[in-house]
Formats: structure tokens, C-alpha cells, sequence
């Protein structure tokens, strides 16, 4: 009987040990998991903070130790040096040209405007010529264009036949020139350095691929005073009409299908070559305009081809002569004289009633008449960007050409034989 208690206290220890041991094992248990749970939370902190840690050390500014990199401008050397290896190469051919005169002295004396036998004593000062004495009057530029001292020029720069003329060559030497022709079309001419001496030639270039926007140098005795000033652009115009006077007045001439460019062109610079990259002359610097800043004007040198070889084979300059007076035909042209065709050259009367064909001519042998429209030479179209006279310049006198022609509406064909430009 007295056992029985017992065993039910020994059961309700055993139990109650059972549960706390349960509990213990339940909140060991909790503890352990909560454990891994942080464990795993600072694990996977501690790793994004290790790899953020990394990557702002790549990022961060160079330290201390190296040298902080800076991004700055670099010149393109390529391009800086074409344009030296350019002039290096074009500048022992390019010349300054003298212009000197034989001008007249004046001295300044006193005399009695009474006469010497005069009884006033009375006298005014009064300048007297005593001689002449040769006297620089200008400056241009030129280059040369042959081992013999052909040097190619504006014909502005050498168009006095009173004056004397002066080559001084890249090395500072000084040589006499003579002028051989002046182009009568064009603003060029011929000088021939007075010299057994052979000089280096110019690279001579095409100037029919020049393209907007293409790099350009000008060389040449800018302001007459500073020899082989080298000064660089860009051509900005291509096929460019003008009248061109120099500062005088008393030389005017109309230039057409000019090279525009803004590199600096200046007095003096006339006659100079206009080179490339590549070290080649593709224009004659020939005039600037007044009351613009970095617009100046250059004839292309495949119109100057022609002239240096008609100088070195016949020692002259010809042009070759149709013999017709026109107008170009655009819209305005043809809506006044009723057109049917918008293009190509009307052949007509001048202004002042002058025959619209010239007697003797090539034109009119081969029976070429007022009213005539010339649409084509040897296939080549007459535009407003391609004019007869552009045509013709190709050809030499005593060339034979076909000329396609509108007559009362009917296309034919003319066989033309090319005479000489008279002077």
C-alpha cells in the first residue's frame, strides 16, 4: 500500500524530467537554428561587403604610388606632319618676284619764282628732277616649274613691259628674269629665271578631283615683304566666278571656275602655288576679297598645264578660236527667246550689233549662223557648270571638233577646224 505513492512521485519526476529535457532539447534546438539563421545572414554580409570592398578598389583614383592618368587632346601627327613634310618639299620652288622701275629723282631747291635777275628777294622752294634711279615698286610670288627656270605666275604680277623684273629663290639667291608670254585668257604668265643653274621643279598636281573641305597650303612673299609665308585651310569653293581687278585699277580680267579657299591669301602672295598634302600644286593663288576675312581664290593648275607646255614646245601661249559670239542657255535666256531647250550656247548678235559669227573663222567656214544652239563638242554637253569656252580651252588650234547644233528644231552634226585666238 505504501509503495504505491512512490511510484507515482518517481513517475511524475521521470515525467517531469522527460519534459524539461523535451523543452531543453526544443530551445537548444531554436538556439541553433537561430544561430545558423545569423550565422548565414553575416556570412552572406560579409561576403557583398568583401566583393563591394573590391570593386571600389578597382574603381577608386590611382593611388599615391602610381601616377593619376589624364584623358588630354593629342594632336593627329600624321596630319601635322604631311602638311611640314608638304612645304618642306614644295618650299625650294618657290619664288619671290621683284617688280622694280626706273623712277625719278626729285630735289628739293630754292628758287626766286621772279626770275634770277629779279629785284624781290624772294624765293619758294621748288622740287627739281635730277636723273632716274631703278626703284622697287611691288612684289609677287611665282614657282618654278622646270629644271631651267621656268617659274609660272599671275599675269598681274609681270604685266609692266617697263619694268624690271627679280627672281629671289628659296635659298636667297637673286636672278634677273625675263617674261616669256602672258596668257592671254587667263591670269598667268611665264618667267624665265636668267640662269644656266638647274633648279628643283614643283610636284605639279591634278586639280580636277579637289574636293570641298580638302586641306590646302598657300605659299608665298606675303605682303611683298615676308618670303615663303606658309599659311593652311581648307578649300571652301569650287568653280567660283569673279572679276578681279588689282589695287591700282589698272588691271581687270574675269576668272571663272576658281578654287575658293580660306587659307590667308594676301598682297604679295600672287602667283604663289596653292600645294596638297601630298606636296603637289593644284592652284595659282590669284586674288583675294576686299572686306572679307579668309577668302581668297586660286586657278586650278590643269588650266595652267596647257601654257607651260605651249612655252617649253613654241616658247608662246595660243588659244584655240571658234569664232562665235553667244550666251548660255538657262531658264531666263530661254523663256526671252523662246527656247525649246534650257541647255547649251545660243549663238547671236552682240550687244553693240557685233557679228554673231566671225568672218574667216572655223565656225563660220563650216557654215554656223545666228540662232543656232550648240548643244554638244565632240559629246562633251555646254551647261552653266560646263561652258563652251571651258570646252573649246581643251583643244589646240587646228584641232578638228563636231559640233552637235539646233537649227529650226533639227539635231545634225558640224565638222569644225579649230583656228588661233586672235591677240
Amino acid at each position: 500500500m505504501y509503495d504505491l505513492p512512490d511510484l507515482n512521485i518517481k513517475e511524475k519526476i521521470l515525467n517531469i524530467l522527460k519534459n524539461r529535457s523535451l523543452w531543453m532539447i526544443i530551445v537548444l534546438i531554436i538556439l541553433l537554428a537561430s544561430f545558423g539563421f545569423y550565422a548565414k545572414i553575416f556570412s552572406l554580409s560579409y561576403v557583398k561587403n568583401q566583393a563591394s570592398s573590391f570593386l571600389q578598389q578597382l574603381q577608386r583614383p590611382v593611388t599615391e604610388n602610381q601616377p593619376e592618368q589624364k584623358t588630354e587632346y593629342t594632336s593627329d601627327i600624321s596630319y601635322e606632319q604631311a602638311i611640314i613634310d608638304s612645304v618642306k618639299q614644295s618650299s625650294p620652288s618657290v619664288v619671290s618676284i621683284v617688280i622694280s622701275k626706273n623712277l625719278p629723282i626729285y630735289e628739293q631747291q630754292w628758287v626766286n619764282p621772279f626770275g634770277e635777275n629779279s629785284p624781290f628777294d624772294f624765293q619758294i622752294p621748288k622740287y627739281v628732277q635730277k636723273g632716274t634711279k631703278l626703284q622697287e615698286v611691288g612684289a609677287g610670288s611665282g614657282f618654278i616649274v622646270s629644271e631651267d627656270g621656268l617659274v609660272l605666275t599671275n599675269k598681274h604680277v609681270v604685266l609692266d613691259k617697263k619694268a624690271e623684273y627679280t627672281v629671289l629663290t628659296n635659298d636667297g639667291q637673286k636672278y634677273t628674269a625675263k617674261v616669256l608670254a602672258l596668257d592671254p585668257v587667263q591670269d598667268l604668265a611665264v618667267v624665265k629665271i636668267q640662269s644656266d643653274k638647274k633648279f628643283q621643279a614643283i610636284k605639279v598636281g591634278d586639280s580636277s578631283g579637289i574636293q570641298l573641305g580638302q586641306t590646302v597650303i598657300a605659299i608665298g612673299n606675303a605682303l611683298g615683304q615676308f618670303s615663303n609665308t606658309v599659311s593652311v585651310g581648307i578649300v571652301s569653293g569650287l568653280g567660283r566666278t569673279l572679276s578681279a581687278s588689282d589695287q591700282a585699277g589698272g588691271f581687270s580680267e574675269k576668272l571663272e571656275g576658281i578654287i575658293q579657299t580660306d587659307a590667308a591669301i594676301n598682297s604679295g602672295n600672287s602667283g604663289g602655288p596653292l600645294i596638297n598634302l601630298k606636296g603637289e600644286v593644284v592652284g595659282i593663288n590669284t586674288a583675294m576679297a576686299q572686306g572679307a576675312e579668309n577668302i581668297g581664290f586660286a586657278i586650278p593648275i590643269n588650266m595652267a598645264k596647257k601654257d607651260i607646255d605651249q612655252i617649253i614646245k613654241t616658247n608662246k601661249i595660243v588659244y584655240p578660236f571658234l569664232g562665235v559670239r553667244y550666251v548660255v542657255i538657262n531658264s531666263d535666256v530661254k523663256d526671252k527667246y523662246k527656247l525649246s531647250v534650257d541647255n547649251g550656247a545660243l549663238v547671236i548678235r552682240g550687244d553693240k550689233g557685233e557679228a554673231a559669227v566671225v568672218k574667216d573663222s572655223g565656225a563660220d567656214k563650216a557654215g554656223i549662223k545666228s540662232g543656232d544652239i550648240i548643244l554638244e563638242i565632240n559629246g562633251e554637253k555646254i551647261t552653266q557648270d560646263n561652258k563652251m569656252n571651258m570646252i573649246i580651252n581643251k583643244y589646240n588650234p587646228g584641232d578638228n571638233i563636231t559640233l552637235k547644233i539646233l537649227r529650226d528644231g533639227q539635231e545634225q552634226e558640224v565638222q569644225i577646224t579649230l583656228t588661233e585666238r586672235p591677240q
